[in-house]
């Protein structure tokens, strides 16, 4: 990929991870407080470790791309106990490091970053993957909160939640 494709393809998927992490920001904020244990089976992570996993590792992605160095992602301060304390942090953390991509040179764009020896790739190709991981986990969590007795938001169009064209339940 030249500098060139690079700069072309994150200009190109910016507005969609701005999209996207608005959107995971309200999923976790809708994330109900209560029952933050709760989890489908004893395969999947807790509500409270899944809406904490969304959060750090999304920052970790792009803060690493910005730093050019890969971490375990940040440490939840334990100021922050709620979903929604989650998502304000991580709108907080998300919203400069996207406007930092924003301004990235071709050269920047382009240069080739080893993700913890996960895989090297141009600094917008981990932008794709952490965007990709990002809504993996989000559409998990989206799962949890009906039955966590949470209002599931809107996503990609209008949820049962939100649609008031929505059929009542049982009809």
């Amino acid at each position: 990929m030249t500098p060139e494709q690079a700069k072309f393809l994150l200009d190109f998927t910016l507005p969609t991870l701005k999209r996207e992490t608005a959107t995971t920001a309200k999923v976790m904020a809708a994330t109900p407080n209560a029952n933050l244990d709760y989890r489908p089976s004893e395969r999947c992570m807790p509500a409270g470790e899944l809406v904490w996993h969304i959060a750090s590792a999304d920052v970790m992605f792009l803060e690493g791309i910005l730093s050019g160095t890969f971490g375990k992602g940040p440490e939840k301060p334990e100021s922050i106990t709620s979903p929604q304390q989650i998502s304000a942090w991580y709108t907080e953390r998300m919203s400069p490091a996207i406007e930092k991509l924003s301004v990235y040179t071709p050269e920047e764009a382009g240069k080739i970053i080893d993700f913890a020896g996960f895989m090297k790739t141009p600094a917008v190709g981990i932008v794709t993957f952490a965007m990709g991981h990002s809504i993996h986990h989000r559409g998990q969590l989206s799962s949890y909160i009906r039955p966590m007795g949470g209002k599931v938001p809107s996503i990609y169009g209008p949820s049962a939640d939100e649609n008031p064209r929505a059929k009542a339940e049982g009809q």
